[in-house]
């Protein structure tokens, strides 16, 4: 399985980005799919995820500001983030678990500026 992200950059407090992530190889039997993010200095922390079937979770600092949402048919999951913050600013991973296995996309850079 390959994940491969995307959607990061750079935006002004208050602003949106969408990230997407795209899934490819034996995705039978996949349970749930999440964002994570990692700033600077801090350890990597879920954001939010959502399972096959459709039921998300969030963070307490994304709910009421992201939505996540997943197309099975695409094999994608995306991150609607909106009211973004400065420290919203961090690296975000997607990550899947299919089956037993676990399995992390590369990261994309999300930068808010003040």
């Amino acid at each position: 399985v390959q994940l491969q992200a995307s959607g990061g950059g750079l935006v002004q407090a208050g602003g949106s980005l969408r990230l997407s992530c795209v899934a490819s190889g034996n995705l039978f039997n996949r349970i749930a799919m999440a964002w994570y993010r990692q700033a600077p200095g801090k350890q990597r922390e879920l954001v939010a995820g959502i399972t096959s079937g459709g039921m998300p979770t969030y963070a307490d600092s994304a709910k009421g500001r992201f939505s996540i949402s997943r197309d099975n048919a695409k094999n994608t999951v995306d991150l609607q983030m909106s009211s973004l913050k400065p420290e919203d600013t961090a690296v975000y991973y997607c990550r899947w678990v299919v089956a037993d296995n676990i399995y992390w996309g590369q990261g994309t850079q999300v930068t808010v500026s003040s």
